[in-house]
């Protein structure tokens, strides 16, 4: 029988996301042009060129605004990140969410 602890910790993680405020459909297409400021580390893949920068394709769009508006924010910090994220608004967060999450990936299982 499967504990019910993780179901009871997946339910609370998506009720706060839910609770930090509507959902804003952000614009693939206006977030590809933003992310050539986020190539150097990220790729403009998604695919990270750096060890120590996670790769962004096929992420989930919240989890995403989410991180970006809390390094902008202040409230998650990274040395990079924050400088980087300080100048963007909710609709650049939104655009750059939507361009990362756009992009389809293919995860397969270890050989």
């Amino acid at each position: 029988m499967a504990h019910p602890a993780p179901v009871l910790l997946l339910g609370a993680v998506l009720a706060a996301g839910l609770a930090s405020g509507p959902a804003r459909a952000g614009d693939a297409k206006a977030g590809r042009k933003a992310a050539t400021a986020c190539q150097t580390c990220h790729g403009m893949d998604g695919l990270s060129k750096l060890p120590e920068a996670p790769n962004l394709a096929g992420q989930v769009e919240p989890y995403l605004v989410k991180a970006l508006t809390e390094y902008r924010d202040g409230k998650r910090s990274n040395e990079i990140m924050n400088v980087v994220a300080k100048g963007l608004s909710d609709a650049e967060i939104a655009n750059l969410a939507a361009f990362y999450a756009g992009i389809p990936i293919e995860v397969l299982p270890p050989g």
